[in-house]
């Protein structure tokens, strides 16, 4: 793969190299997606994340079959939540906070059974997982680092959830330089109206935090990109 593809996008074509392109996946772990997990005991309705499972785990495949570097994140803490703020821990249903026990043991700590990744997009041996203790990706992570290290310019942006974790991680990478796809039917909300309104940022004044596709257009130029050119 070595010429430049376009993935037809709001608010313009979004234009890529395959060799400086990842595919970044935020945040899809069983605390936030899983009946009984953290999200629902918040009062969310985790069906509305869950949607988002099968178009991205056929573009997770695409993007592995193309050669592309995938990038997973987790949010979590340390057991001893030194790496938590108190502004943080103190957030959200008293007798459900982080930390606390869970259906799926301690509520997003590293290492528990909630904190990682769903099994439908589980992570390959080779792929970087992430793990970060704030809402971005960047923050106290070695984010920057890897794609430095890989030559990285330009990322596909998925996961959950679209106004918070996503919406986050995109605004550092546009202040770092980085350019942003974001996958509209891989991104996901417990809040149909945050949704709407999180891609609709993305996308305003020209584009002023990235580009917005859905899966589709996406894996079209990704099986695109792979496939022999035709013969002269």
């Amino acid at each position: 793969m070595t010429a430049v593809h376009h993935i037809p996008a709001q608010p313009a074509d979004f234009t890529f190299d395959p060799n400086t392109v990842a595919l970044l996946v935020i945040d899809m772990q069983r605390d936030f997606l899983l009946p009984g997990g953290f999200g629902e005991s918040l009062g969310n309705d985790v069906t509305l994340l869950r949607t988002v499972i099968e178009p991205l785990a056929a573009l997770l495949a695409a993007a592995r079959a193309a050669g592309l570097p995938v990038i997973h994140t987790r949010e979590g803490h340390l057991p001893d939540l030194s790496d938590c703020p108190p502004a943080k821990l103190a957030r959200g249903n008293p007798s459900q906070r982080i930390g606390d026990p869970g259906r799926f043991g301690r509520i997003l700590i590293r290492g528990e059974y909630g904190h990682d990744i769903i099994d439908e997009l589980a992570p390959r041996d080779d792929e970087v997982v992430i793990d970060k203790p704030g809402k971005g990706a960047f923050y106290a992570t070695e984010l920057a680092d890897v794609l430095a290290r890989t030559g990285i310019r330009s990322l596909l942006v998925t996961g959950v959830t679209t106004e918070v974790c996503v919406h986050t991680t995109v605004r550092e990478a546009n202040d770092r330089g980085y350019e942003c796809l974001v996958v509209s039917d891989c991104v996901g909300s417990y809040f149909p109206d945050f949704q709407r309104a999180g891609l609709a940022m993305i996308t305003a004044q020209g584009g002023i935090f990235g580009w917005v596709a859905d899966s589709a257009a996406v894996l079209d130029a990704l099986t695109s990109a792979v496939s022999p050119a035709p013969a002269q």
